[in-house]
């Protein structure tokens, strides 16, 4: 399998976008089924929760990169999403900035097929999910097209321009 979006991250000069549409994803994570069973993160205990992929969110923003998730769900939202937007002020004190837009409001953009990151408008790297939410075996590809680089740069940006900051989100 080829390397992790942090992989790539660590290297962005610039920008780095990723975008989120499915409404649930990897449901025998350990961390989900314990939020199930109720266990919630504590901002104010960083040491709990922080990890590697903060680091490299961190270090990226440091440097100037602009880290943007975006992230399209169905409302009313899964388990899944929710457990994601108790544990999205994880991403933003990394450096991330993250944005949540309904489904219901996305009939007209025209959108890639599955998750994506797009770094530094160059390079795509594209995650597939098999049908139950599970990272494929060869679930990540890179690619460096120019024209499919602009293709989902583009389509994040539709999608960022609708969306709804974090802080102001609530979900239904």
């Amino acid at each position: 399998m080829q390397p992790p979006a942090r992989n790539a991250l660590a290297q962005a000069q610039r920008t780095a976008v990723h975008l989120e549409m499915r409404d649930s994803y990897m449901l025998d994570d350990p961390e989900f089924i314990a939020w199930q069973q109720g266990k919630r993160l504590d901002p104010d205990d960083r040491v709990s929760w922080w990890g590697g992929w903060h680091d490299v969110v961190q270090e990226a923003t440091a440097r100037g990169v602009a880290v943007r998730r975006a992230r399209i769900v169905s409302e009313p939202v899964s388990d899944y999403v929710r457990y994601e937007y108790d544990g999205t002020f994880t991403n933003i004190a990394a450096g991330e900035q993250v944005r949540w837009l309904s489904r219901r409001r996305t009939t007209d953009l025209a959108l890639p097929g599955t998750d994506f990151w797009v770094f530094d408008d160059e390079t795509v790297l594209f995650h597939h999910f098999t049908g139950d939410g599970q990272l494929a075996e060869d679930g990540r590809e890179y690619v460096s097209l120019p024209v499919l680089a602009k293709l989902c740069g583009d389509a994040f940006e539709s999608v960022w321009q609708r969306a709804v900051p974090h802080a102001e989100y609530r979900p239904v």
